[in-house]
Parts: structure tokens; C-alpha cells; sequence
């Protein structure tokens, strides 16, 4: 299970939630304008201390 850390064609940041089979089983409700406030939303969801967040290259 990974994060997928993101911009969105708003150029706004986004994350998606990878299961270990690689099928997304959530994302971002929003965009956030910093990556910072990215990141802060995904340690708030429950369970998810530990994995992993990738950034796509920009």
C-alpha cells in the first residue's frame, strides 16, 4: 500500500491510495494549493501511519 502525491490539472496538489495490487482504493477529496497541506491530510486518515508516499516528478 502506498500514497501517490500529485498536481491536478488546477495545477493544485492531490494525493490517490494504492492497495498492495496496485488498484487505487481512495483519493483526495480536494485540492490543497501546498504540498505540505497535502501530506498533513493523508497522516489525518486513520490508519495509515507507515506507508509510504510517493511524489510524482515534476
Amino acid at each position: 500500500m502506498y500514497y501517490y502525491v500529485y498536481r491536478d490539472a488546477a495545477n493544485q496538489w492531490r494525493w490517490t491510495l494504492y492497495a498492495a495490487n496496485n488498484r487505487k482504493i481512495a483519493n483526495a477529496g480536494e485540492g490543497y494549493f501546498n504540498k505540505n497541506d497535502c501530506v498533513h491530510a493523508i497522516n489525518l486518515v486513520a490508519g495509515s501511519a507507515g506507508v509510504p508516499i510517493k511524489y510524482a516528478s515534476a
